[in-house]
């Protein structure tokens, strides 16, 4: 079950003489599903001078994915599900995805390992953090934590599919891994983290 992230307080923010940023107005637009917020802030430039700014952010939290592979099978996992921003920006809306979701107050290791079991019914041991990246800051404040892990095909007591209660209708998906990246190409997986563990495997040879 998601939960969702605090609302941002005028506290929260560090004095401006550390960060350049001398935060004045949070005006809360939405809290429907998330948090949507529009700052009105002053911002330090080069010269020293002070530029008054406004900008909108989504606060859904932070979140973690992962590249399940084997290398005995020269395969990766990944999803099917329903995206509707997709869709309503000219795609069918059904996205070829590595397992992720949000930490939801778990560690991101935890955290992963939980989505893993729910989305796709593997159990993992270790999962091994490559990196963490702000996949869209113009817009949204995520911060999303990268993960690769092996999978054991015996080691699967459920066939997965997504939380109970949440209607992810999630599809789960073995695909040898050279057709991932062929995929990529062809224009049939166009989801960002899913390219980029894609390529990261691929670079430091883990398939």
């Amino acid at each position: 079950m998601s939960m969702r992230p605090q609302p941002t307080s005028m506290s929260e923010f560090p004095a401006p003489d550390e960060t350049g940023v001398r935060m004045r107005y949070v005006t809360r637009l939405s809290s429907n599903w998330y948090f949507l917020d529009k700052y009105e802030f002053d911002l330090r430039l080069a010269d020293g001078t002070w530029q008054p700014q406004q900008r909108e952010a989504y606060d859904r939290g932070n979140g973690a994915t992962i590249l399940l592979y084997n290398r005995a099978r020269k395969t990766v996992v990944l999803t099917r599900q329903f995206r509707l921003p997709a869709f309503l920006n000219g795609g069918p809306g059904w996205l070829i995805e590595a397992a992720a979701g949000l930490l939801d107050g778990e560690d991101p290791g935890a955290a992963i390992r939980r989505e893993v079991a729910e989305e796709t019914g593997y159990q993992i041991g270790e999962a091994r953090e490559v990196f963490d990246i702000f996949m869209s800051p113009g817009s949204v404040t995520e911060r999303l934590h990268f993960f690769l892990a092996e999978f054991d095909p015996g080691n699967r007591p459920t066939e997965g599919g997504g939380a109970d209660g949440e209607n992810e209708n999630i599809e789960v998906l073995e695909i040898d891994f050279d057709e991932a990246l062929a995929m990529v190409t062809r224009g049939e997986i166009r989801d960002a983290k899913t390219i980029l563990l894609l390529y990261h495997a691929r670079v430091h040879g883990v398939l």
